[in-house]
């Protein structure tokens, strides 16, 4: 999937690890299902029995089953999601955001719009090194198109900047965001330093925001380390 048309008045936030879904939905759900309705129903070694077809044919819905419940998630909930998360934040107006790992702009667009609705002056900044492998058509240009499309733009600055190498000052910003970001830092290292820079740039009293379905234990851990928790 590529960046979408820019003369589309609609923004896209496209699809989250496009890889993932490959997986599920076109590789081993077809070779499952392929084996599961051609494969050998029965193979003996000695005296084990492996019921092979309805094995590797049930093995092959619940991989289409579960390539559909992420579609649903990337195309439907992450936006519920998003709005769960900003929500736990009671929102003034003149907030500096931070979201790390910005992807296409899922996160900063919507805190702008919270920022632009209470018409205070608070800005949002967004950082990402814009991978390919973590979003589908994922780009600085894409990402600048949909703020623009959103209509708020000038309330958001993107820079690309890696998680654990933030160049801002410490104690920059009031909220500070990231879904879905912080594992794909695979080095345990450097996740760390990126925690550690989170605590550092966030002011005191400030909010982190941090969402993930893995390694929760470790950022809590770090985060515990630094003096949030």
């Amino acid at each position: 999937m590529g960046i979408h048309d820019r003369n589309s008045g609609k923004p896209d936030y496209d699809v989250d690890a496009p890889q993932v879904l490959r997986k599920f939905v076109s590789v081993w759900c077809f070779v499952c299902l392929l084996f599961g309705i051609l494969g050998p129903h029965l193979v003996r070694r000695g005296n084990i029995f492996l019921l092979l077809q309805p094995m590797f044919f049930w093995t092959g819905l619940l991989l289409v089953l579960e390539g559909l419940l992420f579609l649903l998630y990337v195309k439907f909930g992450k936006f519920r999601h998003r709005d769960v998360m900003l929500s736990l934040h009671t929102w003034r107006g003149d907030e500096r955001v931070l979201d790390v790992g910005c992807g296409r702009g899922l996160l900063i667009a919507k805190a702008a719009k919270l920022l632009a609705g209470l018409r205070g002056k608070g800005s949002s900044i967004g950082i990402d090194i814009w991978s390919m492998e973590d979003m589908a058509g994922n780009s600085e240009v894409a990402t600048r198109h949909n703020l623009e499309l959103e209509g708020i733009s000038e309330r958001c600055t993107l820079i690309e900047m890696a998680a654990q190498e933030m160049s801002f000052p410490d104690e920059t910003f009031d909220i500070i965001a990231s879904n879905l970001c912080l594992h794909n830092i695979y080095d345990r290292k450097l996740r760390r330093q990126a925690l550690q820079e989170i605590a550092l740039v966030l002011k005191p009293g400030g909010v982190a925001i941090l969402s993930d379905y893995k390694l929760i234990g470790e950022y809590a851990g770090q985060l515990r380390l630094s003096g949030l928790l």
